[in-house]
């Protein structure tokens, strides 16, 4: 297999990948998107004879718009841009799970200040509001008190960019100061772990702590269902417990990172990654000879 590595930064994730790559005989082109230009009707990055091309980058706009190009040319692509493009927007996540059925927590979305905040008070104390746009818990805020809302909401309302006049409101779940993060592959689960803190917000970039856990069969239907509504492809689902003992998939990652929980696990995470990409590569050579 000749594999595409799409990418702007080496990280750890990337690093064991290419090692599982590199130890199976597999060539792969390091490909710095950095670096590269994406013209209408091709590009400088040397994706021509790869069997598959597999997103890294660390930049949502970089991989949307990358990926994007890629697919123009009909080179197979993971994740395909549509799946980025739905999982790197929390509007559009939240609203293709809920439209899969899947439990979500409740959601609202304004354009003002005056609409954001009508939506705080339906919802009540604590509520969080979140960038549609981000990672790693950053710019995330769980709102207290009139006062808290009011001042988070006119900062925002300061910011820049348009996305941030975007006000992403949702119910604050009272989970058991943990959440779940799930790596599954075109729905099927690799590997699980918990993300645990006192703090309100788990992610392990916030500096949770990380245990392997089991699912059961609730939780291996629910990223199934979760995996489908987005497009499918290597991804992240995140999943919150209830008060009431019951799973919520609070979102789905396109450029999913894997180093806490290949540590937390006892799966060999970027061996199962590696063979999948093996069968995915299969496929597309298959279609490329039918065509």
């Amino acid at each position: 297999m000749k594999l595409g590595l799409l990418y702007s930064r080496i990280r750890k994730d990337e690093k064991l990948l290419l090692s599982e790559l590199r130890e199976r005989g597999h060539e792969v082109v390091k490909i710095d998107v950095r670096k590269q230009r994406f013209d209408l009707d091709g590009t400088t990055a040397e994706v021509a004879d790869c069997d598959l091309v597999l997103d890294r980058c660390l930049a949502t706009s970089r991989s949307l718009y990358a990926t994007r190009f890629l697919a123009a040319y009909g080179v197979p692509v993971i994740n395909a841009p549509e799946t980025a493009a739905v999982c790197a927007d929390k509007v559009k996540n939240s609203l293709a799970l809920e439209n899969a059925g899947v439990p979500t927590p409740a959601t609202t979305v304004a354009f003002t200040k005056e609409a954001a905040m009508e939506a705080i008070e339906d919802f009540g104390y604590p509520c969080v509001i979140k960038p549609v746009v981000g990672s790693w818990g950053r710019l995330m805020a769980k709102i207290d008190s009139e006062t808290a809302a009011e001042a988070i909401l006119e900062h925002k309302a300061t910011l820049g960019h348009y996305e941030h006049k975007v006000f992403y409101v949702q119910e604050y779940v009272d989970k058991p100061g943990r959440d779940i993060r799930v790596l599954a592959c075109d729905g099927e689960p690799v590997a699980a772990m918990t993300r645990s803190s006192d703090h309100w917000l788990t992610n392990a970039a916030k500096g949770g702590e990380t245990a392997d856990f089991a699912l059961d069969e609730e939780a291996k239907d629910l990223v199934a269902t979760a995996s489908d509504a987005v497009g499918g492809g290597l991804l992240g689902v995140d999943l919150m417990e209830t008060a009431d003992g019951e799973y919520t998939v609070h979102e789905v990652n396109h450029t999913v990172e894997f180093k806490a929980l290949n540590e937390a696990s006892a799966v060999d995470v970027p061996a199962a990654v590696v063979d999948w990409l093996e069968l995915k590569a299969e496929v597309a050579d298959e279609a490329v000879m039918t065509a």
